[in-house]
């Protein structure tokens, strides 16, 4: 495939949430409900997705992951939830679901550290996306007192394991909502090495406060990457979706000058694309949306 030829293949996987379907409501309608930060794998047929249930602050946050299967993509059967206090965190966020080369998965969840400001990740295996039990998590990603780390996007490349990580400074309080992209690799996907800070936001632009990659494409001239973006600390929650390429995995450059998908609805945000290869050469989509009455909802397209 030419650059000319991925390029187009990228735009042609903007969102478009007029043609998406619902995969996944919250539980309670309202500002603050949310369904969503999804992360999907197609096997043997069928979809696997996991995705998270949060609540308003003061009332949970990030209360579950929900691991779910459907056979359209569309209409998912619940397998397992995992709570945050199973977890012993003060609330989840964007977990990753990962099929290992051999067999069995991998659930990667990102895991806030009561009473901090501080994320780290740990990771789950189980032969069977209905088998994933917390007593046996492990971390993956430690952070350190200046650094949270969460919202791993995780892929399989040339026989490397490449991680691009939300990471969050911890040592200048009430910035803790800025947010860059670091890359990692591994052999493994369990054992990181850092290489630096992919992705950064633009001083004055749309994306100036943070920005964190949501779903990365390897292709002919590189990498080319959807990110999730934000101008100000008010806009924490309501991120829009740009793209971002490279010649390099650890050196992401943000293209244009405007988020290329966003809610029409107040707060704007459409964020946490993830993108899923099916067997048939078509790709489908999700990603959390802002619905009018300000609760958020996980929508999926085919295209």
């Amino acid at each position: 495939m030419s650059i000319n030829q991925d390029a187009r293949h990228i735009e042609a996987l903007v969102p478009a949430p007029g043609r998406a379907a619902v995969a996944a409501t919250p539980p309670v309608a309202g500002e603050g409900h949310w369904a969503g930060a999804p992360s999907a794998a197609a096997d043997d047929g069928l979809i696997y997705l996991a995705y998270r249930l949060r609540r308003p602050l003061g009332e949970g946050r990030g209360y579950a992951v929900v691991v779910a299967r459907s056979a359209d993509g569309e209409r998912f059967e619940t397998l397992t939830t995992i709570s945050s206090e199973q977890m012993d965190a003060e609330s989840l966020e964007r977990p990753a679901l990962v099929r290992l080369p051999g067999g069995g998965w991998r659930l990667y969840l990102s895991c806030a550290t009561p009473g901090t400001k501080h994320w780290r990740v740990e990771v789950l295996e189980a032969a069977d996306p209905a088998d994933f039990d917390p007593r046996s998590r492990m971390t993956v990603l430690p952070g350190d007192p200046k650094t949270g780390v969460k919202d791993p996007v995780i892929v399989r490349h040339g026989g490397t394991w490449h991680l691009w990580a939300s990471c969050h400074p911890l040592a200048d309080p009430g910035e803790e909502d800025r947010m860059v992209t670091d890359y990692a690799t591994s052999p493994d996907g369990l054992a990181w090495t850092w290489h630096g800070t992919a992705l950064s936001g633009r001083h004055g632009a749309w994306d100036g406060r943070g920005v964190r990659v949501s779903a990365v494409r390897f292709t002919g001239g590189g990498v080319r990457a959807f990110y999730d973006g934000r101008a100000s600390a008010a806009e924490n929650y309501e991120e829009r979706t740009g793209i971002a390429e490279g010649t390099d995995p650890a050196a992401l450059t943000p293209m244009g000058t405007m988020p290329v998908a966003a809610s029409p609805h107040a707060g704007g945000g459409l964020r946490y694309l993830d993108l899923v290869d099916l067997p048939d050469g078509r790709t489908r989509m999700y990603y959390e949306f802002t619905r009018p009455d300000g609760s958020h909802e996980l929508l999926t397209e085919l295209r």
